[in-house]
């Protein structure tokens, strides 16, 4: 069961790992390694996945595997290059993935009908069944994350997230 309800819900001002030496001086203004911007993202990211990836691992998929196969499911069908942007992958390990998901006939390629260098890849029908048979899974864990963490902060924190998103990638712009 998820232990979300008792998580505190202010920022810790102190790190959860051992204080840095007392002799050590500091001459740099950045936060601790454990409230820097990425720890605190990679930490809940983490600890999210630790509910979802039994589920992942039950239908003998990595997590990247399913973070494609999901990718597709919304898209219906993506090149290459699309699924490592949305997916988060570099372009190589994409590849890989692709093969294997493929080999596991979860994947089919086609050619492009407005580029003929480019490969499309969607989902076959073996895929959507696995999706249909994980998806009730997926929805109670999402629902029990929802009902022990709350639904408003839960909106909250999408929404923040989405936001931050949004202006580091506006700020790399400039």
């Amino acid at each position: 069961m998820l232990e979300l309800s008792n998580m505190p819900t202010d920022m810790p001002t102190e790190s959860p790992a051992k204080e840095p030496k007392q002799d050590t001086q500091q001459t740099h203004s950045f936060p601790s390694f454990h409230q820097s911007l990425p720890m605190v993202l990679l930490r809940p990211r983490d600890a999210a996945m630790l509910h979802f990836r039994p589920i992942f691992s039950e239908a003998d998929l990595t997590e990247q595997q399913w973070r494609v196969i999901r990718a597709l499911y919304d898209a219906e069908h993506l090149d290459m290059s699309n699924i490592a942007k949305e997916c988060h992958i570099m372009l190589p390990s994409v590849s890989g993935i692709i093969k294997r998901l493929e080999a596991r006939a979860l994947v089919k390629r086609s050619t492009n009908a407005n580029d003929q260098r480019s490969t499309l890849v969607s989902l076959t029908q073996n895929a959507k069944a696995l999706i249909e048979n994980i998806s009730p899974q997926l929805e109670a864990k999402y629902l029990e994350i929802e009902q022990q963490f709350g639904k408003e902060k839960l909106e909250r924190l999408y929404s923040l997230c989405f936001e931050l998103e949004e202006f580091l990638g506006q700020a790399e712009k400039t």
